[in-house]
């Protein structure tokens, strides 16, 4: 990752992430329901056996414990009302955040790699990001207008790659994605790369973001 990002600006990324871990989990959700007017539900949790933390779905090879909806109608359970928000973390205060992708931002998600390259080329750029997340997974989600979903497949055959070549995914209508400070059993907690500030409440297009981010990923295929 240093090979790729000039010192200060790995510097500079880094200082965007807060540790967060004054904040319960509670009052998170609340904030963004509440300051950011997102959609929030909650979604598993983790609860430890024997003093090793499983997902609370009850299934020991959870592939995200701990941060996946927990109903399958979490489509309707989702809400931008901060009250309903505190009444749904106040039953199950350790639940993780999750937020539905498709209505007010759709996400486009790759590899750590490549995003920490993007988000060099951005700055140079000097593209204006809304938020992205660092996943444990080695994942950045980077949160753009709602509607990518369908355009970024021509966008990216528009700059000379096939979709299916690049480890590029857009979440829409009928996904999610999970928020700081969820964590994903002992692999860790969900990051913000770059966090919510009122200067990044206005997201970007796909299409402003696309190139870099295509770029990234073909160097790293």
């Amino acid at each position: 990752m240093e090979e790729t990002i000039p010192g200060t600006q790995a510097a500079q990324i880094a200082g965007q992430i807060p540790k967060q871990r004054g904040d319960s989990l509670l009052d998170t959700a609340v904030r963004y329901a509440e300051e950011r007017h997102w959609d929030v539900f909650p979604g598993t949790w983790l609860e430890a056996v024997d003093g090793v933390q499983y997902c609370s779905c009850g299934e020991r090879a959870c592939a995200a414990p701990g941060a996946h909806p927990a109903r399958e109608d979490w489509v309707t359970q989702a809400t931008g009302s901060a009250t309903v928000a505190r009444r749904m973390w106040q039953r199950q205060p350790t639940a993780s955040i999750l937020l539905p992708t498709g209505r007010t931002f759709d996400a486009i998600c790759v590899p750590e790699t490549a995003g920490f390259l993007a988000l060099a080329r951005m700055e140079r750029m000097e593209l204006t990001l809304g938020p992205v997340t660092l996943t444990p997974e080695r994942r950045m989600q980077f949160f753009v207008l709602p509607g990518a979903c369908a355009k970024v497949p021509e966008l990216v055959r528009a700059l000379g790659w096939s979709p299916a070549s690049l480890d590029l995914i857009t979440l829409g209508e009928g996904a999610y994605v999970a928020a700081p400070p969820t964590r994903y059993g002992a692999r860790g907690a969900v990051q913000w790369a770059c966090r919510p500030t009122a200067a990044n409440r206005w997201l970007p297009d796909a299409e402003e973001l696309i190139s870099p981010l295509a770029y990234a990923c073909g160097r790293e295929r």
